[in-house]
């Protein structure tokens, strides 16, 4: 089977390249598949900054896929260059890993908004189309989430949703957002399938490198809109007066809407050496990134779907803690994690949920190891097991219709036939 993956793809920091980049590494296991990823084009904005501040030295494209760097961040081409390159490779599949805002910002909707429209033109060309939607704007907080003229955003959004469906199939990574197409938008060609680990076989987690001598704090994700610092810094304040041994790790970039958000907060912090802010953290340093933690933290003010975060801490066996969004207790319900919850933006609550947390180290490995159980049961390898069967179903479904097809035509060609030869009477007559 060929596969094309649209998707944002390292070297490039956008959202989702570490998804990508991970959807790619599992497929390319697979020797019956032949993937290329059709990349965002790399600029100078994209490359992440350290603790400092400073940007870090472009990277080479990784030299194990095959990456055709073909839209541009912010671009109005980027539905012309997508079609090219997908009409060059002739796939079998074009499978989009998408959030509402891949292709563009909210500064230009325009190229936003056509972005969206490409799984419509690649499935009108011909070609079998599949998106990966990791959100919904119906379940945003447009407020938190820093989007302006609200009313205008939401109608633009459900047009540009239903033009999503137009796709072969979407996947949606919450049951409730699988509820919500089919409600609203009467849609029939939605599954719901789990965010899965970043990870094929999940190691056994080794507690003696936690508490070992600080109990680490980790919050990790794109900073400055709807995820942000404040609260849980309030939090730290309090945790670090009565456990002394409390370290606070902040990892991770600014999302692109709010360039310095983190490195305003390092400043303002920068005295406190028991709070650590390490920016941007490289993926071979991710496992010993959650390894050595003892806790990690959502302190988001609203969400935007499943967490990555949240599923790679399962993946490694940490304990949760997390602001109590719908979506986040969905998510915990759904596929078993052991998470204590805090109302959002209350810093007092926050900060007793995790001084009982860290001064009990029963409870940390009693929640580490339910959702280490978690992790076994959505590791990378199953996931794609369930696309690649529903890809190949719906290839053979539609091979099946094809068929039928050409049957009638030529059922209807013969019977013409007949009809002509006997000068309009047939012998069945």
């Amino acid at each position: 089977m060929k596969i094309c993956l649209v998707t944002a793809f390292p070297p490039s920091g956008r959202q989702l390249n570490e998804y990508g980049l991970h959807l790619a590494t599992e497929l390319q296991t697979n020797p019956l598949i032949s993937l290329t990823i059709l990349g965002d084009d790399l600029t100078a904005c994209d490359w992440a900054t350290d603790s400092h501040g400073r940007r870090l030295t472009a990277q080479e494209e990784l030299t194990d896929y095959d990456v055709l760097r073909s839209w541009r961040f912010n671009s109005l081409a980027n539905p012309y260059r997508i079609l090219r390159a997908v009409r060059q490779i002739k796939p079998d599949v074009v499978w989009f890993n998408l959030v509402f805002s891949t292709f563009a910002t909210q500064q230009y909707p325009v190229a936003a908004f056509a972005g969206l429209c490409t799984p419509a033109l690649t499935r009108v060309a011909g070609y079998n189309t599949h998106v990966t939607l990791h959100h919904l704007m119906e379940h945003v907080d447009m407020g938190a989430a820093n989007i302006r003229a609200e009313r205008v955003f939401r109608v633009a959004s459900t047009v540009a949703t239903r033009i999503l469906l137009a796709a072969n199939s979407i996947s949606v990574l919450l049951p409730a957002y699988r509820r919500t197409l089919m409600e609203k938008y009467r849609a029939e060609n939605v599954h719901f399938r789990s965010h899965g680990i970043l990870g094929t076989r999940p190691e056994f987690p080794d507690f003696s490198k936690r508490n070992n001598p600080d109990r680490r704090i980790l919050a990790i994700g794109h900073w400055g809109t709807y995820k942000r610092l404040e609260t849980l810094i309030e939090a730290f304040e309090q945790v670090s007066r009565r456990v002394p041994s409390a370290k606070l790790v902040v990892a991770g970039a600014n999302h692109h809407t709010m360039p310095g958000y983190w490195e305003s907060l390092a400043d303002q912090h920068r005295g406190n050496d028991r709070i650590e802010f390490k920016g941007y953290v490289a993926e071979d340093d991710i496992p010993e990134l959650y390894k050595t933690s003892t806790v990690v933290v959502l302190p988001y003010n609203s969400s935007t779907g499943s967490s990555g975060p949240a599923h790679q801490a399962c993946q490694y066996g940490v304990p949760l803690i997390a602001s109590a969004l719908p979506e986040f207790l969905e998510m915990a319900s759904d596929e078993s994690m052991a998470v204590d919850f805090f109302p959002v933006a209350d810093a007092a609550t926050l900060a007793g949920s995790l001084v009982e947390l860290l001064e009990s180290e029963e409870k940390q490995r009693d929640m580490g190891e339910q959702n280490f159980s978690a992790a076994l049961r959505m590791t990378m390898p199953q996931i794609i097991r369930e696309y690649l069967r529903s890809f190949d179903l719906q290839k053979r479904t539609q091979a099946f219709a094809a068929g039928k097809s050409r049957l009638r035509r030529a059922a209807w060609r013969a019977a013409s036939s007949e009809t002509l030869r006997y000068g309009g009477w047939t012998p069945w007559h």
